[in-house]
Formats: C-alpha cells, sequence, structure tokens
C-alpha cells in the first residue's frame, strides 16, 4: 500500500512538472512573441514601412516600341505586378516552398513542429511570408543561436504583420520581386529577362521550375557555374509539382528530361542595345535631375528609385543599325588588317617617328592604367616600365575576345589599328532619333562617335553651300556653271592667300549643271557658289538648320574644313526633308516615377530654315548624288569591288533616296548621308587617329567606307514592314517655280559612273 502512494506521488510530480514545462515553455514562447512586438529586441517596421517596404529599383531606359533598352541600378530589380507573373510560376513557387501557403496567416506551426523535431532534415519550417520578412527587413540569419532565435521570432512577428497588410498575391508577387537570383538578376522580371531571354509571363514550366529551384539558395544553385546541380534542383521542383498535382506524371518525366535550354543575356551597361545611347542618357539624366528634385526637395536616385525613362529609340531599327554596322566594319577591318602588314610605320601614314611617339604617349597618358597609378603615387618612371610588361588580357577582335598576353603599350597600339564607326537616324518630321550606334564596341571603344566626336565632314557640307545659294538666289539645279579653276583672291574675306581649290583628279572644262556638279562633288564650282552667297551667309543658314559647333566664315568651309559631330549634321540635313522646317532631335518621350506618375514629357522645338520650294530643291540635287554620282553604287545591279570592300553589294535600290558622300583629306573621314522621306541617316567611319587610314581612295573613299553601311541598314529596315520606312517620292510643292527638268542632263554611262564614283570630294 505504501509503495502505491509512492509511485501515485511520483506519477504527480512528473505530472506536475510537465505541465509546469508546457505551460513555462508556452509562456516564454507568449513573453518572446509579446516582447518581438513591442519592439524590445529591436525596432520593427512601421505600418508605413509595411506599406513601403525599401527597395533599390532600377532605372528603366524604355523604346518606343515598349523594349526595355538596358537599366541604370545599384540592384538590377524592376518589379512586376502579380498579372504578369505566369500561373506556372506560382504554382511552382507553392508547391516547393509553402504547400499550406493558401491556408495559414503567415505562420506553419506543422511545418515549424516538423523542422524542429527533425532538426531541418524533413525541409525548412518558413512560410514564404516568413522568407518574404527575412529578405525585406534584416536578411541573412545570424550564426549565433539566441541572436538568431530572436530573429525567428521577429521574422513571425513581421509575417503575420505582413499577412494582415497585403493579399497572398501581393505577397507571392513581392517575394519574387525582391529574390537576388545572382548574375546581376535581382527580382523575377531581371531573372528571366537574363537567364531565358524573356519576360516573366512567357517562362515555361521548365524555366519557372529551375528559377524557383534557386530559391533555396542561389549562390549554391547557380546555373552557370553548376548547371547539372541545378538541373537536379529543377526536377525535384517539378516533383513537387507533381506531387500537388499542378502538372501530369507525364509533363513531369517529359520536362525533367530536358536540358536547362539557356539563353544567357547579360544587362551590364556594356552590353545590350544601344549602349553610346545609354550612357549619353546617364548623362543628361544627371543634369536633369539637379533640376527636378522630389515634392520633398531631395534629389532622385537614378539607380535606386525606378523611374521609367521613355525614349524615341525604336528598338528593332537600333538592332538594324548594329548589324549592319558589324557586318561592314568586320569586312572593312579585314581588308585594312591586310593593308597594314604592308605598312612599316603602322598603323599610321603621313607622320615620322617622333609624331608617332608623341600620339603613343598621349594615348598612354589618357589610359585608365596611367590615371590609375598616378593617383597611387606611382612615379612617371614606374608607370612607363608597367606599359612594357606583359600581362594576360582579353582583347577585342571581330570574331569574339581574344585571351592573350601583351603590353599594355602593345595593346594600346592594336587598338590603333581599329576603324571606329558612328550611325545616327532621326526622322524629319517628329525629331524622333530612331537608332544611335555610337561604336563599334562599348566595352573597348567608349568614345561616342554620334555627338562626342567631331570630325571634318568633307563634302557633306557642300548642301549647305547649294541650299544658301538656292535660297537666296533662286537658282535652279539646270543652271550652268563653267568648269574652270576659281580663285578666291585673299583681300576678300581676310584670308593669308589667294584661295584656289581644285577638282579631284585635276579635271576641268566645260559647263556643268549644278546637279551635275554636287553629284560629281566638284569643288571649283561649289568654291564659286560660296563667293557668289558669302560664307557668313552660309554659316548662318548651317547654324540654323542646327550646327552649333563654331564655324569660321571664310570659302574653305564650302569644301567641309570644318569639324562637327554626326549627331549635327544629321539633324541639319533632316530640314531638308522636312520642307524647310528643322525640328530639333529629340530623344526622350517622358520620364515616369515608380507609381507611374509623370514628371516631364518633351516636346521638341520647331522653326523654319528654308522655304518649302528651296529644301525640295536641295532634295532633288542630292537625289542626282545617288542616280549618277558617288553614290550610284546603291542602284547599280550587277559588277564588283576589289577585294569585297562594299560589303553586300549590289544593293539595288529602286526609290528615291537624297544622299551625299563624303571623304577628307588622305581618306581619314568617310562619311555618307542618305535621306528617304520620313528617315535621315548619316554614318561616319574612320581611326581613332587621322594618320591611320587606308593608303589609297579605293576603300578608303565615304561610298566605300561608309555607304555600305547605309545601304545594309536600310535593306534590312525595307525588309520589316512593320517599320513603314518611306520608300515613296519627296513631297513636291505645289506651283513650284523653279525648274528641276534638266533635260539636256543625261543619264551618266558606266565609265563615267565610274570615274565619279572613285573619285574623293575635299
Amino acid at each position: 500500500m505504501k509503495k502505491t502512494t509512492t509511485s501515485n506521488n511520483q506519477f504527480s510530480y512528473y505530472i506536475k512538472w510537465f505541465w509546469i514545462a508546457i505551460l513555462g515553455g508556452t509562456s516564454v514562447i507568449i513573453l518572446l512573441f509579446l516582447l518581438a512586438s513591442w519592439g524590445v529586441f529591436g525596432a520593427l517596421p512601421s505600418f508605413e514601412e509595411l506599406e513601403n517596404p525599401e527597395h533599390n529599383l532600377a532605372t528603366e531606359v524604355i523604346s518606343i516600341d515598349g523594349v526595355t533598352l538596358g537599366k541604370y541600378f545599384k540592384e538590377n530589380r524592376t518589379p512586376v505586378k502579380y498579372k504578369d507573373l505566369p500561373d506556372n510560376l506560382i504554382k511552382a513557387l507553392v508547391a516547393t516552398e509553402d504547400e499550406r501557403f493558401y491556408e495559414h496567416s503567415g505562420i506553419d506551426f506543422k511545418a515549424s513542429i516538423r523542422a524542429v523535431t527533425m532538426l531541418g532534415k524533413g525541409g525548412g519550417g518558413s512560410t514564404i511570408t516568413q522568407q518574404l520578412a527575412k529578405l525585406l527587413f534584416h536578411g541573412e540569419g545570424s550564426k549565433n543561436l539566441p541572436e538568431r532565435i530572436l530573429q525567428k521570432v521577429k521574422e513571425y512577428v513581421i509575417a503575420i504583420q505582413l499577412e494582415r497588410q497585403y493579399t497572398k498575391q501581393e505577397i507571392l508577387t513581392m517575394y519574387l520581386n525582391k529574390y537576388d537570383f545572382l548574375n546581376l538578376a535581382v527580382g523575377i522580371r531581371s531573372a528571366s529577362r537574363i537567364y531565358f531571354g524573356k519576360e516573366p509571363i512567357d517562362l515555361t514550366i521548365s524555366e519557372s521550375a529551375m528559377l524557383v529551384g534557386m530559391l533555396k539558395n542561389a549562390s549554391y544553385f547557380n546555373p552557370l557555374r553548376r548547371e547539372q546541380l541545378v538541373k537536379d534542383r529543377r526536377n525535384t521542383v517539378l516533383g513537387q509539382m507533381y506531387k500537388n498535382e499542378f502538372i501530369t506524371e507525364v509533363q513531369k518525366d517529359s520536362l525533367q528530361q530536358k536540358d536547362l535550354e539557356l539563353n544567357i543575356n547579360r544587362e551590364t551597361h556594356s552590353d545590350g542595345s544601344a549602349t553610346y545611347f545609354r550612357e549619353y542618357l546617364r548623362d543628361y539624366m544627371k543634369t536633369w535631375i539637379k533640376n527636378n528634385p522630389k515634392p520633398d526637395g531631395t534629389e532622385y536616385d537614378l539607380h535606386r528609385d525606378g523611374l521609367k525613362i521613355y525614349v524615341t529609340i525604336d528598338s528593332r531599327m537600333q538592332q538594324y543599325a548594329e548589324d549592319a554596322m558589324k557586318e561592314h566594319l568586320s569586312n572593312l577591318q579585314r581588308i585594312f588588317f591586310k593593308e597594314q602588314k604592308r605598312n612599316k610605320t603602322a598603323p599610321f601614314y603621313d607622320i615620322d617617328s617622333k609624331q608617332i611617339a608623341i600620339t603613343m604617349e598621349q594615348a598612354i597618358k589618357r589610359s585608365n592604367r596611367w590615371i590609375r597609378m598616378k593617383l597611387n603615387g606611382a612615379s612617371e618612371k614606374e608607370i612607363k616600365a608597367s606599359f612594357q610588361e606583359k600581362t594576360a588580357m582579353k582583347v577585342f577582335s571581330w570574331k569574339g575576345e581574344i585571351d592573350t598576353i601583351m603590353s599594355p603599350f602593345d595593346s594600346i597600339k592594336y587598338y590603333k589599328h581599329f576603324l571606329r564607326s558612328g550611325l545616327l537616324s532621326i526622322e524629319p518630321q517628329s525629331g524622333h532619333v530612331k537608332s544611335w550606334v555610337g561604336g563599334i564596341d562599348y566595352k573597348y571603344f567608349q568614345f561616342d562617335a554620334v555627338k562626342q566626336q567631331k570630325r571634318q565632314v568633307g563634302s557633306t557640307f557642300k548642301p549647305f553651300v547649294y541650299a544658301t545659294a538656292i535660297n537666296q538666289l533662286n537658282l535652279s539645279p539646270c543652271d550652268k556653271f563653267p568648269n574652270t579653276p576659281y580663285t578666291i583672291p585673299k583681300e576678300k574675306y581676310g584670308m593669308p592667300e589667294d584661295w584656289t581649290p581644285v577638282n579631284s583628279g585635276g579635271k576641268y572644262g566645260g559647263e556643268l549643271t549644278l546637279k551635275q556638279a554636287l553629284a560629281g562633288s566638284v569643288n571649283v564650282i561649289t568654291a564659286k557658289l560660296i563667293d557668289m552667297v558669302r560664307p557668313e551667309n552660309v554659316v548662318t543658314l548651317a547654324k540654323s538648320a542646327g550646327i552649333e559647333s563654331e564655324i569660321p566664315p571664310v570659302p574653305a568651309i564650302a569644301l567641309g574644313s570644318v569639324d562637327l559631330s554626326l549627331y549635327e549634321m544629321v539633324g541639319a540635313y533632316t530640314t531638308f526633308a522636312n520642307k524647310g522646317l528643322r525640328v530639333e532631335p529629340i530623344m526622350l518621350l517622358k520620364i515616369e516615377d515608380k507609381n507611374g506618375t509623370v514628371l516631364e514629357q518633351f516636346i521638341p522645338n520647331s522653326k523654319e530654315v528654308l522655304s518649302e520650294e528651296s529644301a525640295y530643291v536641295v532634295i532633288n540635287l542630292l537625289e542626282g548624288v545617288t542616280e549618277s554620282g558617288s553614290g550610284i553604287r546603291l542602284r547599280t545591279q550587277s559588277g564588283s569591288y576589289p577585294d569585297n570592300v562594299v560589303t553586300g553589294y549590289p544593293y539595288k535600290f529602286t526609290n528615291p533616296i537624297a544622299g551625299k558622300t563624303g571623304t577628307t583629306q588622305n581618306q581619314s573621314d568617310g562619311w555618307f548621308m542618305g535621306i528617304v522621306p520620313n528617315l535621315a541617316t548619316g554614318v561616319w567611319v574612320g581611326a581613332e587617329d587621322r594618320a591611320t587610314h587606308f593608303a589609297g581612295i579605293t576603300y578608303g573613299q565615304g561610298a566605300s567606307m561608309a555607304l555600305p553601311i547605309w545601304a545594309l541598314y536600310y535593306q534590312k529596315l525595307y525588309a520589316d514592314t512593320t517599320l513603314n520606312v518611306s520608300q515613296e517620292k519627296f513631297e513636291k510643292p505645289k506651283n513650284l517655280s523653279i525648274d528641276i527638268n534638266c533635260d539636256d542632263v543625261n543619264e551618266t554611262d558606266e565609265n563615267s559612273i565610274k570615274t565619279i564614283d572613285e573619285n574623293p570630294e575635299f
């Protein structure tokens, strides 16, 4: 009896302490939750912070056809809405990360108990809401156990608050927008674009499963480093989708056999489309931000505030322009490298060894290596010595990056061999810049040949002389002038000596109409015209057309001795196509904040430069260049050029094209300006140094260096019927009083075409 009483007392004792432990533990847990909710273990997010969790949002540059051209970011994150997420992605996420997501209120106690009792071997206990709380408010968990427990308690409290504040759809969307998928892919939209080259809504089941698989640990399941591991993880996600009846067994088995099928599209600034334009835009936005503060007076952060910049660039036209440049420049560079094998001072001509040494030293002192070492306190002797030390590096080539070993000095000389190029397209009627290609590869050649660079423009300036003469003197394309030497005395315009330009090849004799003179780029007749109208009036018209650079009022500008940018030249040429009305080039349509509020809309300025009649007559003259002059190779139907220098020839254009080639002294610069009624495009080709050029005119003229890019580009534009680039005639003014029908001008025969085509214009 006594033994039984003792046993009962012991049982009561254990029962008592069991309930004390249960109630005490529960009380401690409740107390921890209460203390956490009161902020004892550190401040919890406020209502405002829950409503507006802090994000670093990328600023997007969006083309006129709705394509993201690029981003400016600290974190490459662009949020999407729930409606932009495919159903298969949501199902994969819920099946893998939180099967009871739609049943709990932020905490899945069943999963939490399982995680504790099985020490995490049966899967984690965190819900999607808890993972979001972790991402939003404290990041990676502490390795210190007591601190980790307190973080977990706060995570529970925040998860419950998030569930009260947001819908289930909003929580899923926030989580996918916040997660860092690595490789500059922050958020589901960046991940979709970078890993698969598409928007999230277009993800397949297999692609969604891979991205959801990365949520376990993106550093470990990195598809660029551990492709097989990521594939296995994707297959686990597909298994979870089958288990939850989101896909069939047949689908699961089929999809698990597939490769990852990655389509990597990196989104660094030097990658992607319109890189030179985006760099120009970055500088523009710095000024805009200073002049347009937020309502609270602080400045917008281009890399964090999620602005949306809508631009006039058309992504399709931009891609065609970049492809055309690559196609021709890779071919032209092949020919140039071949020529330089015979050049003892390659890649330079026309300068001696002393001048070459100066040129190279200037390039060295402009290099990042020189600047960096100078800032770190290295002596000039040490820096120069480092430029002679061979080192492993990647260098640009048209066949792709090359891993090589060379000295920094030799790499600079290597890059001096490369021909550069710029292309700009503007819609004359709206001023919209449609494509902007500032160089051949932004990663290696960052100097922008569209707006930053200014070079001699050669004969592409002559139309401004002709336009002034037509506008001022009412001249006709049919008016004839003697093709004889012409001298302007030095006293007339304050020149140091008499000016007597020469024709290419020294060819003179007879009379030529203005149309023939411009088509053949005859220098003596252009000199006569600028003397008739005076240089200052030509300068006035050019300035009125949009050229902002300094132009000296001297006769030599008639032959293009002035340095101008491609941006200025194309902008000015649009005046001819737009009936004499200049519409200022515009690149931006509007800027919005992250909420879609329009901060500014952009409208171009416009003004009349020429009469409609004069502008049409200039267009008529320029059409002659492509009908019988230096641009004739746009139209010829057969034949060939040495070493296939005219890439893609023959082009066989039959539609009206107004154009002008330009070639500067020693073939340092090749230009082509080409206009159709609703698109004006200019192309420049040359090297970094003017002493780097082709030895002869066959390869070095504008018709060989620049015109083929224009031709290849327009072939692509015309092949894309969604673009509606005009092939129609230029609109003729009603009651045109100037005679443009030169009946006595016969079509140029093949021999004269060849003569004109191979003559330079200086």
